[in-house]
């Protein structure tokens, strides 16, 4: 079965790169679940939690836009196009510097604010959007 992503692409385009949720950022889910075993499997729900952030976001950056799918049963997705992005912040705790990840808020032209959390390598993850916008710069640059 193909991925939320791999189901949205437009003929023609391809995935630049993948991102994903960092399991550290999921740590306190998982301590509040081992904790919490042992007092009639009430643990598993914060386990099942973090399991389920883990595994059911995607996150990708095509040529031409970047994609973000959230959730199991209830399905939330973020595409904006990379031209319409105009400021891209990285926010890090200082846990997440130590361990890799942090919350990437997009703001765009005529786009309220569009946070995603918990991204492992996030810098990874700015610099794949600067790098598709600079090659849709340049595309549009080519036609003019």
């Amino acid at each position: 079965m193909a991925s939320y992503v791999e189901s949205v692409l437009n003929p023609g385009e391809r995935i630049l790169h993948s991102g994903e949720v960092s399991g550290w950022s999921q740590i306190w889910l998982s301590v509040l679940g081992v904790i919490l075993l042992p007092f009639f499997g009430v643990g598993l729900i914060p386990l099942a939690i973090g399991w389920i952030n883990l595994k059911t976001t995607e996150l990708a950056v095509t040529e031409r836009r970047v994609i973000a799918k959230f959730g199991l049963i209830r399905r939330e997705t973020i595409e904006i196009k990379v031209e319409r992005i105009e400021s891209l912040q990285v926010n890090q705790s200082v846990m997440g510097r130590l361990l890799g990840f942090g919350t990437i808020v997009f703001s765009g032209a005529g786009t309220p604010q569009l946070t995603v959390p918990s991204i492992k390598d996030p810098l990874a993850f700015r610099k794949a959007v600067v790098g598709a916008q600079d090659a849709a710069g340049q595309a549009q640059a080519a036609k003019a």
